[in-house]
């Protein structure tokens, strides 16, 4: 599939790593301009500015910043997502607000600052939840909570915005990324589990940023066929 951006703006958060960065190296590719938005700099060249999106007033700064700097946003996408897992009375409280935060919240939060902007562009959202948006499992509450939080949000959303902004909900499986890395080894997939190249998912992406006004790819799973996590 070619996609031509054009120029166009598109906001990815967490665009300094995984899905994110393959979003960023993707719309690049396509003549866009990605703009980035995390706590860790992006590839060379790519404008940005440093923001823990757990502090969502500084995410919406950040975001009008950025759009402001740019001249305006075509599309956002926000892929920054944090999780750990671990029973409920286990997790620090701390903690598993700011998995909601990262993962909910600061989803609003990006994409209420980038509204005006993209109401005038007559651009796209496309917001990332997962098959655990759709699937719960044990030992994540939080995760689980935040990402149906993402569907329900993105739906109304949709029927909200409809006709001047195209929305789209991704709902990625697994991806072969450094979210792992971090987990006790209990949590982290195993030796032969089946994962993702976020590139893959990524074109995904960019197939719901290449439809035209008014033609929305509403939803779409993405995942390895044989992922262990799909619904």
């Amino acid at each position: 599939m070619s996609t031509d951006l054009n120029g166009s703006a598109i906001l990815v958060t967490g665009g300094s790593s995984g899905l994110g960065a393959a979003v960023v190296t993707a719309v690049a590719r396509a003549g866009g301009r990605p703009l980035v938005l995390d706590r860790h700099a992006p590839g060379d060249g790519v404008p940005w500015i440093e923001c823990d999106l757990a502090d969502t007033h500084a995410a919406e700064t950040a975001t009008r910043q950025l759009a402001e700097h740019t001249g305006g946003l075509d599309a956002v996408v926000t892929a920054a997502g944090i999780d750990v897992p671990g029973k409920l009375a286990d997790v620090p409280t701390h903690t598993w607000e700011q998995i909601i935060t990262v993962n909910l919240l600061a989803t609003a939060a990006v994409i209420r600052a980038a509204l005006p902007f993209l109401q005038t562009s007559r651009g796209s959202i496309v917001t990332i939840a997962s098959t655990l948006g759709i699937k719960a499992v044990s030992d994540a509450t939080a995760y689980c909570a935040a990402k149906f939080g993402v569907v329900g949000f993105t739906r109304a959303l949709a029927a909200e915005l409809a006709g001047t902004i195209n929305v789209t909900l991704l709902i990625p499986g697994g991806m072969n990324t450094a979210f792992f890395n971090n987990r006790d080894d209990h949590y982290k997939p195993g030796p032969h589990a089946h994962l993702n190249d976020p590139a893959d998912t990524a074109a995904a992406i960019m197939f719901a940023l290449s439809q035209p006004p008014g033609c929305t790819i509403r939803e779409m799973i993405v995942c390895a066929e044989q992922e262990s996590s799909y619904p």
